[in-house]
């Protein structure tokens, strides 16, 4: 029985850690594809929230933006900021993202709490580095970003329908305000 007790416990810790690091894996959806021919020095820099689903770490959260800068160890610092107008504070949340293979991919992993990554795939970005279409592991995260305000209703229908094409039901996607 001891013997058993042996093999059981580690086995079963490490089923259970599977399956947590699999529910926070740095993979893309089915059906996307992360932009070729990236150019990660002319993504840095600060990007507008636009779009995004009804996360928890979001709720009612307004003028949301995310800061992109280069650490000296070669990570990218990810900072994250929106306004909660409920509780009518602003909240800010550093994080890190990698690249997961080559930098002239877009597929990056993000953690704001180590050791916890979660995928980061830009999947669509235009010519200028202005607007930007991001995917989560999953279809159940999905960002429309942009270096200002307000989208071009053109490039708003573009990202919309690959959205769609991919599997996301853009129908619950929460329109941010920014003031």
């Amino acid at each position: 029985m001891k013997n058993i007790q042996k093999i059981a416990i580690p086995v079963s810790l490490g089923i259970l850690g599977l399956i947590i690091l699999n529910s926070c894996s740095a993979g893309i959806p089915k059906g996307a594809t992360a932009v070729t021919h990236f150019n990660a020095d002319k993504y840095l820099g600060k990007w507008y929230e636009i779009a995004r689903f009804d996360y928890r770490f979001e709720k009612n959260m307004d003028n949301v933006t995310a800061t992109y800068s280069q650490n000296p160890n070669g990570t990218i610092r990810v900072d994250n900021k929106g306004y909660d107008y409920i509780k009518k504070e602003w909240k800010e949340s550093i994080g890190e993202a990698k690249f997961v293979k080559d930098k002239t991919e877009a597929r990056l992993k993000v953690s704001f709490f180590k050791p916890i990554w979660a995928g980061y795939n830009v999947i669509d970005i235009d010519e200028n580095y202005q607007y930007a279409l991001i995917a989560g592991s999953n279809l159940k995260y999905i960002w429309i970003l942009s270096r200002t305000k307000e989208i071009p209703e053109s490039i708003k229908q573009r990202f919309l329908e690959k959205a769609k094409r991919i599997g996301y039901n853009t129908d619950e996607l929460i329109w941010v305000k920014h003031d």
